[in-house]
């Protein structure tokens, strides 16, 4: 394979990641560049920098950070936007790097169990089938458990994924009991040898408390099939939610013993910031990130590539 063919792949990601984060990085550079063309570099400045940051969701000590980054050596002298944009993504992608980690299928554990959570709404079943097509593309046998069992629109739309996937789906009648589910699943999964099974949850949130107890029963009756698992629980976050998404890394963290992160739905803000403020938060590990419907806008988290998308440098 030639050098030009293997790039291609990497190409067009960064083109989806970038065009992506377009309604973050054009209202981040664009304010930024209102405000250096007009005068020298002095506080002022600096606080509204830092007011531009806030506004695409980054947080208040990332934002800080970058402004205070940004004033260092610079004061009473013209700065370009680009010199803004260039410290703007050498700072995000500091607080980014510890944090982008893949999400990696230990094949000790047959099978290896993903546990996937979040609200309705953020994109959990979606992100399940494309997960489902990557791992098959690796030569992985997968099987599709659909414990969302309150909607059946979630169950029907993990069927077809099992279709295109060529991967067995266990699912019940619509309001049947997802612990058990969970349990029939990793059975069957361990019977048949599949290399990884990933079980669909429930995200209803008007009642808090039912749905996390509804959550540790179902991690409770899987570890009485597997103890070690599940050895994955990713939690599904949409972007367009904000600040709202630190609150639910928080109660799901609590409940389900969140291991990592995949964020959807970046194509659908200007507040794409959010990802920066939570890895500032809480440190979890982000493995994915999706830009759109395909298959292939998910993809694996690079600290790199999303920070210079952000600030809108281009490749």
């Amino acid at each position: 394979m030639n050098d030009t063919t293997q790039d291609a792949p990497k190409l067009s990601w960064w083109r989806r990641l970038s065009s992506g984060l377009k309604r973050t990085s054009a209202s981040l550079g664009s304010a930024v560049a209102d405000l250096v063309v007009k005068r020298k570099l002095d506080r002022a400045m600096l606080d509204d920098i830092e007011d531009v940051l806030l506004r695409a969701d980054l947080g208040t000590e990332v934002a800080a950070r970058i402004a205070d980054a940004v004033g260092a050596g610079r004061y009473d002298k013209a700065i370009s936007a680009d010199e803004v944009k260039n410290v703007v993504a050498a700072e995000v992608e500091k607080v980014l790097a510890p944090v982008a980690k893949p999400l990696v299928v230990d094949a000790t554990k047959k099978p290896f169990v993903i546990l996937v959570v979040g609200v309705n709404g953020s994109g959990k079943t979606t992100t399940i089938g494309k997960l489902a097509a990557k791992f098959s593309a690796d030569g992985r046998s997968v099987m599709l458990a659909a414990g969302d069992t309150f909607r059946a629109a979630a169950i029907e739309q993990l069927k077809v994924w099992g279709e295109r996937t060529k991967s067995p789906v266990i699912a019940g009648a619509q309001g049947s009991d997802s612990a058990s589910l969970a349990f029939n699943a990793l059975t069957a999964a361990k019977e048949q040898g599949r290399d990884v099974l990933l079980i669909d949850t429930a995200g209803r949130l008007q009642n808090k408390a039912e749905l996390m107890n509804e959550l540790e029963k179902v991690v409770r009756v899987i570890r009485k099939v597997d103890a070690s698992a599940p050895h994955a629980v990713l939690l599904v976050l949409d972007a367009t939610v904000g600040q709202n998404a630190l609150s639910q890394v928080e109660a799901f963290h609590r409940t389900a013993g969140v291991t990592g992160l995949a964020m959807t739905k970046l194509d659908g803000t200007a507040r794409g910031g959010i990802l920066v403020a939570l890895a500032e938060k809480h440190k979890l590990p982000v493995h994915f990130v999706g830009v759109g419907e395909g298959v292939e806008d998910l993809a694996p988290f690079t600290a790199k590539d999303f920070a210079k998308a952000i600030a809108g440098i281009e490749s």
